[in-house]
């Protein structure tokens, strides 16, 4: 009789403690979750950014029949524009969505421009012909008429990566972390 209200009494110390153990490794592994998840979403946010700004920039080149650049280093990027009259590029003080940003941390840029990797410095380079100014030569071209250099802007973070990249018809495509590219049909040309 006594064994059984010893019984009814609650849990003991060294059950509860189990539990308390196991609650807390499950809120751990929560955040540990939340916190990928969070850093991925920041990685994807970035990279549609720049996926909006090639399409808009791409746009404003055939408005305003000027060519634009693509400027980048290993913590920043910019579009810049040609000035027809000083003959040379220049930064697009007059649009303000084209403006330097910089990289979130922990995403490191790699960028391909028609087959050939880009190294990437952290500062922007001198003019040589100007020792004082700054070069604003860009290493991606887009072009009056809306073509633009064949190009790749690989963004990664640890286990996760982003892709912005030309097709063979110019089109600007973005591959989000864990899309697969879709490959094309081979065009066909005349005699085959």
């Amino acid at each position: 009789m006594r064994a059984a209200r010893s019984r009814q009494r609650g849990f003991t110390l060294m059950e509860l403690a189990i539990v308390a153990f196991i609650v807390a490794l499950m809120a751990a592994a929560a955040i540990v979750t939340l916190t990928n998840s969070r850093t991925d979403e920041q990685l994807v946010k970035e990279a549609e950014r720049l996926d909006a700004l090639f399409d808009y920039v791409r746009e404003q080149a055939e408005l305003q029949t000027r060519d634009y650049g693509f400027r980048v280093n290993r913590t920043a990027y910019s579009f810049v524009v040609y000035d027809v009259i000083a003959d040379q590029w220049r930064a697009a003080d007059e649009d303000d969505a084209l403006r330097e940003r910089k990289f979130p941390d922990g995403i490191l840029p790699t960028v391909v421009v028609e087959g050939r990797t880009i190294v990437l410095d952290t500062k922007r380079k001198k003019d040589p012909k100007k020792k004082d100014l700054e070069d604003f030569t860009p290493e991606v071209l887009v072009f009056s008429n809306g073509d633009l250099s064949s190009f790749e802007v690989k963004l990664e973070r640890a286990d996760a990566s982003a892709r912005i990249y030309t097709d063979e018809q110019s089109n600007i495509k973005l591959l989000r972390p864990g899309e697969v590219e879709e490959k094309s049909a081979p065009v066909r040309t005349v005699g085959r």
